[in-house]
């Protein structure tokens, strides 16, 4: 890859004072917003970005100085390594979402029936919008809807639409559910999310068990689905504590390789009243993300047999148990 051309101390300040000006009007915490627009105007002030000629180094400064009021990972000057559209809003989202669906299957980069008729769906590293990607994701959903169990990995899922969410949502539930509310700042008024009462081919449906992994690393729309499916007491979560990024973002390209990306709504869970920003999404069952697969299809399999049935997965699971999975102590902690 080529060098990048060194940033002038004209552009410098032209970026840091545009990135504060969209913070102040757009950020979905008002006060908050006039804070770090401050600490921005202070720093460029006293010359904290004078020596950040080279455009990475400048979006890791300025990033620093946007969270360091809240922590909001949403809030960011984020550096491209390729150049990105020149389009005001979501050019470099919009060219990033195409690159990553065409590197991932659409999002779906595994599928996999593991012993006891428990199914293994990977989504990542975007839950992509579904006019881009939702085929992929339809005959995924459909593929494992048979299962006796479901382990959704979500543990490199760092991003995706809440609409891509809702609909996914749509193959776990029986009937309509009412998934999370979007507060927007700009609009002053709140979208709900709600999953949908149709889908295209077989559901898997809302009594079998699921079992979500996560991890630091799973942020935004993978947190948002593990958190959904969480708090309405449809999924067992496994893993690690995700990253803590509950605020939508809009992007703004400033430079050839440099996105704002300012949160400017904030997620309202029906159940919790609230969210996982600065949290991240807590695992029912805590356990190293590495082991995380193997914690889950033990619990996925101890489940298949205490539910019973005389299908070939459930003998199959009652075999790799030894027979005795009812009292086992990974399906104790992680039951529906």
């Amino acid at each position: 890859m080529a060098q990048l051309q060194r940033l002038q101390s004209a552009e410098i300040t032209e970026i840091v004072t545009e990135v504060g000006r969209l913070t102040t009007g757009l950020y979905v915490f008002p006060e908050v917003a006039e804070q770090i627009a401050g600490r921005l105007g202070e720093a460029l002030s006293r010359g904290r970005y004078r020596g950040a000629e080279d455009p990475e180094a400048l979006g890791r400064l300025v990033t620093e100085d946007l969270q360091s009021v809240n922590g909001d990972g949403h809030l960011r000057l984020k550096f491209h390594p390729r150049a990105i559209p020149a389009e005001q809003e979501d050019g470099a989202l919009l060219a990033e979402l195409t690159r990553a669906a065409d590197l991932s299957l659409g999002g779906v980069p595994r599928i996999e029936r593991l012993e006891g008729g428990v199914a293994l769906l990977k989504l990542a590293p975007i839950l992509f919008p579904l006019d881009m990607t939702g085929e992929s994701l339809n005959a995924a959903l459909n593929l494992v809807a048979p299962a006796e169990a479901l382990i959704l990995d979500l543990r490199e899922c760092v991003g995706g639409h809440p609409y891509t969410t809702a609909h996914i949502c749509g193959h776990f539930f029986d009937e309509p559910t009412h998934l999370s509310t979007l507060y927007d700042r700009e609009e002053g008024a709140e979208q709900q999310f709600w999953s949908p009462a149709l889908v295209s081919g077989p559901r898997f449906g809302g009594s079998k068990p699921i079992y979500v992994l996560i991890s630091k690393a799973t942020f935004s729309g993978g947190e948002a689905l593990a958190y959904d499916l969480q708090q309405r007491g449809r999924a067992v979560v496994i893993g690690e504590a995700s990253g803590g990024g509950a605020n939508p973002r809009r992007g703004f390209t400033l430079h050839p390789h440099l996105e704002a990306t300012i949160p400017t709504a904030r997620s309202i869970n029906p159940v919790s009243g609230g969210n996982w920003e600065g949290t991240g999404v807590l695992p029912d069952t805590g356990t190293d993300p590495a082991l995380a697969h193997e914690v889950a299809h033990r619990a996925a399999l101890a489940e298949v047999v205490r539910r019973g049935g005389d299908s070939p997965s459930a003998e199959e699971a009652r075999r790799v148990l030894g027979g005795g999975a009812e009292d086992d102590s990974a399906a104790a902690g992680a039951r529906l």
